[in-house]
């Protein structure tokens, strides 16, 4: 059995980028995966979760290893310019999903060639829906572990804008936790020329976002963190109608259960009482429509697991330089951005290790120590974060490194 090549790997990610799918609606990419696994001997369960596919090599007595990419797009309308850009309208693989499914088929394919090496139990986990913090909880309530086994280590890495060469490993809380709510505030509606007969939501909603900010500056301590963010405004049709309500969205990040139980409250409080300043006619309503939980790695297993990725990075060493990057685990601070790979860990009480990958050219890091990044907040001028319409992660050599990244953290724990 042959080992996919560096022009295969290529094919592969440019292939998903081109087709990006949205939140569980993976069809295409879980079939292409599914086809995959199973040409390599995997047992192939698919359908998990609604798209979700998971390949299992049973390979003789020893522990459980689960490595995990997610699958889906996002709504952006791409504007990179590449010559293998989204074709589907709107959509964009524009948070590297496409690295990631690209770089575990590479890593299934690899280590089911060298099988002799090594014995236990591989999972490998493709999960639909993790933009929307609802694809790795779907997956387990819909019988997971019941069908596949209970793993006894989850692993999983994502690209980001860091140089390649990179590799980010934090120990303990690593990244956010996550929850955007609707708010839909009410109002009375009426003729703009007469707004004393009305309650203007619009007038509400302005009031709303405005004090939300005071949460974080006056209500969250200095060694504590937290961000509150209104991404979106939606009230009225016409200048000269006032609504009769209006929809915030809101995302709250925070990285201490206390102090997401808090922020929330106070979120609530700021927009009912706001509502009853204006005189809305009818109290606010909530829906959580995404919810992440912190991300925890567990620090033994980071310790573990981290040796195993320097040496990988070791062994890439000429690789690396080639593209211009040099070859470091570091252990940046928290990282405001979430993810819901977590929830499959705690499923299965199992230690989960994630780690972030480089994979943005060098060259624009002149004079940076990536040990001095601060996540996507302290990139430099030109670097494209995660969710921009313009990200694109340098294929040679990431992919080459993510697939090893991947059967370095894998073998250092199949026996």
């Amino acid at each position: 059995m042959s080992t996919l090549t560096g022009a295969d790997l290529t094919a592969i990610c440019t292939d998903l980028h081109a087709h990006p799918e949205l939140a569980f609606a993976e069809h295409r990419t879980a079939g292409i995966v599914a086809d995959r696994l199973g040409g390599w001997g995997y047992a192939v369960h698919r359908g998990i979760g609604g798209t979700g596919v998971v390949g299992v090599l049973a390979n003789g007595d020893g522990p459980t290893v689960l490595l995990r990419a997610d699958m889906d797009g996002l709504p952006v309308t791409e504007r990179t310019g590449l010559p293998y850009a989204s074709q589907e309208t709107g959509t964009m693989h524009a948070c590297g999903h496409d690295v990631h499914v690209t770089c575990l088929l590479g890593a299934a394919a690899d280590l089911a060639a060298r099988r002799g090496e090594w014995s236990g139990t591989l999972q490998v986990l493709f999960q639909p829906a993790e933009e929307v913090g609802a694809g790795a909880r779907a997956m387990v309530e819909d019988g997971l572990y019941e069908r596949v086994g209970t793993p006894d280590v989850v692993l999983g890495q994502h690209v980001m804008p860091f140089p390649v060469g990179t590799v980010n490993l934090t120990p303990g809380p690593a990244m956010a936790a996550a929850d955007s709510l609707r708010v839909t505030l009410h109002g009375r509606g009426g003729h703009g020329s007469s707004p004393e007969s009305t309650v203007d939501p619009v007038l509400l909603a302005a009031a709303v976002v405005q004090r939300l900010q005071g949460v974080v500056s006056r209500e969250v301590g200095i060694a504590e963190k937290a961000v509150v963010t209104v991404g979106s405004i939606r009230a009225g049709t016409q200048a000269n109608i006032i609504p009769d309500r209006a929809e915030l969205l809101v995302n709250v990040r925070t990285f201490d259960e206390g102090v997401r139980e808090r922020v929330l409250a106070a979120v609530h409080r700021i927009v009912d009482a706001e509502a009853v300043a204006s005189g809305a006619p009818r109290p606010p309503e909530y829906e959580q429509i995404a919810g992440f939980g912190v991300l925890v790695n567990d620090p033994e297993a980071s310790h573990r697991t981290g040796a195993a990725l320097g040496d990988v990075l070791t062994a890439h060493d000429d690789a690396i330089r080639r593209a211009g990057g040099a070859p470091a685990v570091v252990a940046m601070p928290p990282i405001a951005g979430s993810e819901d790979v977590g929830e499959l860990a705690a499923a299965a009480g199992a230690p989960l290790v994630y780690w972030h990958v480089g994979g943005a050219d060098p060259a624009l890091f002149a004079g940076v120590d990536p040990a001095s990044l601060a996540g996507m907040g302290s990139l430099p001028a030109g670097v494209a974060p995660n969710h921009s319409p313009e990200f694109a992660p340098v294929l040679d050599p990431t992919l080459d490194l993510g697939v090893a990244l991947l059967v370095g953290a894998a073998t250092a724990w199949l026996d």
